[in-house]
C-alpha cells in the first residue's frame, strides 16, 4: 500500500510539473512576447495610464520594467540633479507646461511639492508615486485662490493636496475626476473660509453655449476630505449628486458627483 500510494504522489508531482511547464513556455513564446522592447513600449504608449497600462506592468518582468519606463511618463522629481533627462521636471508647473494632451505626470513621493494656482487647460493625469496618497503631497500656501485649476478633463489619483487658505482644486470645465485622493483644508477657526472642492462649471454660461458645457462633471472616489466649510462649494448649473460616506475608524471617505441639475 505504501508503496502504491508513493507511486501515486509521484505521478501528480509529474503531472504538476508538466502542466506548469507547458503555461510558462505558452506565456513565453506568446507571439507579441517576440516583439522588440522598442515595439512593446511603443504599444503600451497608446493604453490608458490607469488602469490598463497600471495593469500591464503586473504580468511579468519584463512588461513591468517597458510599462513604467520613464519614457511612458513626466515626472516631477526634486531629487534629481540632472534635469536634462528627458520627461523629469523639478516642479509640477513645467511638468504641466511641457505635457501633451493626454499625458500622465507622475509625482515623486517623499516632501511637499508646491502649487498655486496652476491652471491645466489640456487632458493630463497627475498620478502619485507613493504606495499611499499621503506620500506624495501638493501644497498651497496662503495668498493663493487654489491649488489647480482645471479647465478641461483630468483625473487626479492616490495625492494629498493641502490648501492653507482657499480651496484645493478649482473646477472651470470639463470632467474632473478625483479618485484614492485626500484633500485637506484650514481647520477651525478659518474653516469657513476654505473648501476642498470648488466648481464654477457653467457660471457663466449663455443659452447659445448651453451645449458645451454639457460634458462638465466632478467625480470622486475613495477619498478622504478634511476641514473646510463644506466638501464642495458650486457657484454654477452644478449639483451635488450621488453622495456616499463610509466612516472607517479616524477618517470619512466620500463618493459623490457633481453633475448638471
Amino acid at each position: 500500500m505504501e508503496v502504491e500510494e508513493q507511486e501515486g504522489r509521484r505521478s501528480r508531482k509529474m503531472k504538476r510539473s508538466n502542466k506548469n511547464e507547458k503555461i510558462s513556455s505558452s506565456s513565453s513564446f506568446a507571439p507579441i512576447n517576440s516583439l522588440d522592447d522598442g515595439c512593446l513600449m511603443h504599444i503600451f504608449s497608446f493604453l490608458s495610464p490607469i488602469p490598463d497600462r497600471y495593469n500591464t506592468a503586473l504580468v511579468c518582468h519584463r512588461w513591468h520594467y517597458l510599462a513604467c519606463h520613464p519614457q511612458l511618463w513626466l515626472r516631477v522629481d526634486r531629487s534629481v540633479k540632472d534635469f536634462s533627462e528627458p520627461g523629469v521636471f523639478p516642479n509640477i508647473e513645467e511638468a504641466v507646461s511641457a505635457a501633451r494632451p493626454g499625458d500622465t505626470i507622475l509625482i515623486a513621493a517623499g516632501g511637499s511639492h508646491l502649487v498655486s494656482n496652476i491652471q491645466i487647460r489640456k487632458p493630463l493625469c497627475l498620478i502619485g508615486g507613493g504606495e499611499l496618497p499621503d506620500e506624495t503631497t501638493l501644497l498651497c500656501l496662503r495668498g493663493s485662490d487654489s491649488a489647480l485649476e482645471f479647465l478641461s478633463t483630468c483625473k487626479l489619483t492616490n495625492l494629498t493636496v493641502k490648501a492653507e487658505l482657499g480651496c484645493c482644486l478649482l473646477h472651470r470645465s470639463g470632467r474632473l475626476i478625483i479618485d484614492e485622493c485626500i484633500l485637506q483644508c484650514e481647520s477651525n477657526p478659518l474653516d469657513y473660509l476654505s473648501c476642498p472642492i470648488v466648481s464654477t462649471a457653467g457660471s457663466e454660461v449663455f443659452p447659445s453655449n448651453l451645449k458645451s458645457h454639457r460634458g462638465d462633471s466632478v467625480s470622486v472616489s475613495h477619498t478622504r476630505i478634511e476641514g473646510g466649510a463644506k466638501a464642495v462649494l458650486t457657484s454654477g448649473d452644478l449639483a451635488l449628486q450621488r453622495v456616499r460616506v463610509i466612516y472607517a475608524r479616524t477618517s470619512l471617505y466620500f463618493w459623490f458627483d457633481v453633475d448638471g441639475k
